[in-house]
């Protein structure tokens, strides 16, 4: 029996919601502990990376500990709840942290909330990727929910990323219209993240509902060894791995520090309306990206082609928002120009890489005589992990080294020039970190890029080629 549109928009409305939680404390934890309860950002860097690499390692674990799982609920629901509700918890503890607490204590309360935020959250995160072959019956119908959950997933994110400060000030200066701009945010993201909290419960239970597992799925999340043994073996998947750290560093490095940028760079007593507005517009170009852009592109271009033409979209609209920002144009739209040139590439690279990954799987079989699809699909989530907690290490010393703090957030004063607590020096290394970093990262992932990937459409086909006659009886090339 195929799904029905219920249980697809039940599935799809679990993925609004997980990623409503893992956007807001990806792009706004750094921000809360450091700028608003005044940790060091030195500690948050360390705090950061470390829970996201530990994070990382801990997929496989929760991965064979969700396949050992028997309950008459399935192996996958009760994990999903547990893990949602979980997580909520620790959610709403994250960004509520006590004011009156010293900063040593403030310290220890973000690792702790944050590290163990991120196990609850691989907790429900795989089963609910894990789950789709337990309840799908074709590779058609598996294909499709799969496109709707990652949509739906997208939606989320943007939600957060569109809404977040708005709604912060929002919540924050409710029933005190004398509050000080850092009670507002203390107050604004403590709520804010007891909304998203209650939402994500709502959503993933709306999910165990209507979603039913229909078959026994044996399910094996590979290990780190394995992942590292089919990298070490694959020169290709070694190569396009790389690609994905160094452009997703670039990527991550300037989402944690653009909000920075808006409140004490930009400036302005509503900095958030322009943040707001600047996020909006790079959310509906990344998904009209990936959805418009990249198809009509791939009509003209092979994929690696394209993947320079993304880079050097992205190199154009770094260099150009750095020139902005020097010359010092004060009108959000402005930054529309090099916001659509990053967000475009960042959108449609997001797909050239999954593809690239893909081409890999193909060519390790052809080498090692072995297939290596799911622990090579496995590795992006490790990577891309491992990448966003390096970019956010490198965010935070960063804001060390400029000493940029939130001078102005204890005055009695709701509508504050923050872009005038800080000097021009400090500006200027906020804006050099934002840009030339990712800058040099896209230029060393297109040269290791050009200089160690070849598989090009004729060699995919010719690849293909020899498996198929390999798995026939006849004579390989590689042999």
């Amino acid at each position: 029996m195929k799904l029905s549109v219920k249980e697809k928009a039940s599935y799809g409305l679990g993925a609004v919601g997980k990623d409503m939680v893992y956007m807001l404390s990806a792009s706004y934890v750094l921000y809360y502990f450091q700028d608003i309860m005044g940790v060091s950002a030195v500690a948050m860097g360390i705090i950061l990376l470390i829970a996201r690499i530990f994070d990382a390692f801990n997929d496989p674990i929760m991965g064979v500990i969700v396949a050992k799982t028997q309950t008459k609920w399935g192996k996958f629901r009760p994990w999903l709840m547990i893990g949602t509700i979980t997580n909520s918890v620790l959610l709403f503890l994250m960004f509520a942290a006590p004011v009156s607490f010293s900063p040593q204590a403030l310290v220890a309360y973000a690792a702790v909330t944050y590290i163990m935020w991120g196990v609850t959250y691989t907790m429900m995160d795989i089963p609910y990727w894990s789950m789709i072959p337990a309840f799908t019956e074709s590779g058609k119908e598996r294909e499709g929910l799969t496109t709707l959950a990652r949509s739906a997933a997208g939606v989320g994110s943007a939600l957060i990323l569109i809404f977040t400060m708005k709604l912060v000030y929002f919540f924050g200066g409710m029933g005190d219209a004398n509050a000080s701009n850092h009670t507002i945010e203390v107050n604004g993201f403590k709520w804010l993240a007891l909304v998203v909290a209650i939402l994500f419960i709502l959503f993933i239970t709306i999910t165990c509902i209507n979603i039913k597992e229909k078959s026994t799925v044996d399910m094996k999340t590979p290990s780190v060894g394995e992942m590292f043994k089919a990298l070490v073996t694959n020169d290709q998947a070694m190569t396009i791995v790389i690609a994905i750290v160094l452009i997703n560093c670039a990527v991550y490095i300037t989402s944690n520090l653009v909000i920075y940028f808006f409140k004490y760079d930009f400036g302005g007593t509503n900095w958030y309306d322009s943040y707001t507005l600047f996020n909006t517009f790079g959310g509906g170009i990344q998904i009209l990206a990936m959805m418009l852009f990249f198809p009509a592109l791939r009509k003209f271009f092979n994929t690696i082609k394209m993947f320079y033409i993304c880079i050097g979209s992205a190199l154009l609209g770094y260099a150009a928002l750095l020139a902005i920002t020097i010359i010092g144009i004060g009108n959000v739209y402005i930054l529309f120009v090099p916001g659509f040139f990053i967000f475009a590439a960042n959108g449609m690279l997001q797909v050239l890489t999954t593809i690239f990954l893909a081409n890999t799987v193909e060519y390790g079989e052809l080498k090692n005589n072995r297939r290596d699809e799911s622990v090579i699909f496995s590795m992006q989530t490790f990577v891309v992990k491992l990448a966003s907690g390096v970019a956010a290490f490198v965010a935070a010393i960063s804001l060390a080294v400029f000493k940029l703090s939130d001078k102005a957030s204890t005055t009695a004063e709701q509508k504050i020039d923050f872009s005038k607590a800080v000097d021009d020096g400090t500006k200027m290394g906020l804006r050099m970190i934002m840009t030339l970093l990712p800058i040099i990262g896209l230029f060393v992932a297109m040269y290791f890029f050009k200089k160690k990937y070849i598989l090009t459409d004729e060699k995919i086909k010719e690849i293909s080629d020899e498996i198929k006659a390999r798995k026939s009886g006849g004579e390989s090339a590689y042999d």
